[in-house]
């Protein structure tokens, strides 16, 4: 198609896909809120750092306000907590028959399919490291898991021609019938994530370390109770195994998966979440809410409680607002929890 794809957010997850999408010679337009990111997009280019692969490339980006015409294709690529309000800002910029692909952290497919409806939402589960450093600068840590599904479990052409987009990004990509097994997937994978983030310690020496495996373990147990009275049963990814957090899997099983993704993430130049960097460096409010809390709503609806998981949200609120300290003994609190 000669139409640009356009992806709305040029950060971590987005600006990576632009860069491999323009290079590859596909019409690409990102948006972004940043002006100066936009500038360096336009001129300078955009630079993919790290590891993986370093390169940069020029992609058109302009900001919201810039924005003209309707687009067939949009890739919805900001932080779950900015979603309502992206969606009513690029809404009016989807085409009639057009659809929108949520590549995103949190089930941000429910909100996108309350907008658009449920036949204009592609869903995507990505796992891959990347960090916005930067005006024009993004940090590519590591290769994940990047799988794509249409959210009623459907295979159209459309779903087909997004994967083969992915794949000149990924070419591991996954094209999958139950999209949501990955999106809960990683929800459980991601409650153990915010945890990390009560410390300054990396994602490694938290998975590693027997102290936290309890708290670890526990959240992730939360999580997927809540997904199988939602009826979805999670599949594995980059070393995190959704059986060994069901009920009545052992603590052998759990803690083998604890393992395996402190391997996972010692491989990467991103050593510290973006839920981290949020909180420490760019000193602004998580996605907690949208995806920790959310799963808590979610399980309270099935009379499940969630102990680990709300007081998470609440520790995380506390460091947003100044209340207690990124530290060992923030994250120590949620052993109070277990006790």
């Amino acid at each position: 198609m000669d139409e640009p794809i356009l992806i709305w957010g040029a950060g971590a997850i987005g600006g990576i896909l632009g860069a491999y999408w323009a290079r590859a010679g596909v019409p690409v337009l990102m948006v972004d809120i940043v002006p100066e990111h936009v500038a360096a997009c336009n001129t300078r280019g955009l630079s993919i750092e790290g590891p993986v692969e370093e390169f940069t490339q020029i992609v058109s980006c302009v900001t919201t306000d810039q924005l003209k015409g309707t687009y067939g294709r949009i890739v919805l690529a900001v932080k779950a907590q900015a979603t309502e309000a992206a969606l009513k800002q690029l809404m009016p910029h989807l085409a009639q028959n057009g659809f929108i692909l949520s590549a995103q952290n949190g089930l941000n497919e429910h909100v996108i399919a309350k907008h658009a409806g449920p036949e204009r939402t592609i869903g995507a589960f990505v796992n891959y490291g990347a960090d916005w450093v930067g005006p024009g600068r993004i940090l590519f840590g590591n290769r994940g898991a990047v799988v794509l599904g249409e959210i009623d479990g459907s295979e159209r052409q459309r779903t087909k021609d997004m994967f083969a987009l992915l794949q000149i990004f990924e070419p591991d990509a996954v094209l999958t019938q139950d999209i949501w097994a990955y999106l809960w997937g990683k929800m459980g994978y991601g409650a153990m994530l915010f945890a990390t983030a009560l410390t300054h310690d990396s994602m490694t020496i938290n998975f590693a370390d027997p102290s936290r495996g309890p708290v670890l373990i526990g959240l992730a147990r939360e999580v997927m109770r809540t997904a199988v009275a939602e009826g979805v049963e999670p599949k594995p990814f980059n070393g995190f195994e959704p059986a060994a957090f069901m009920p009545g899997a052992t603590d052998a099983a759990a803690l083998q998966s604890l393992a395996d993704l402190a391997e996972f993430n010692s491989k990467t130049a991103k050593t510290h979440t973006g839920i981290y960097r949020d909180l420490a460096v760019r000193k602004r409010k998580t996605e907690v809410d949208p995806q920790v809390g959310n799963v808590a709503e979610i399980a309270a609806k099935h009379g499940i409680d969630t102990p680990l998981l709300c007081r998470l949200v609440e520790l995380i609120h506390d460091i947003e607002e100044g209340r207690r300290d990124i530290s060992i003994n923030t994250f120590y609190e949620l052993t109070k929890v277990q006790a």
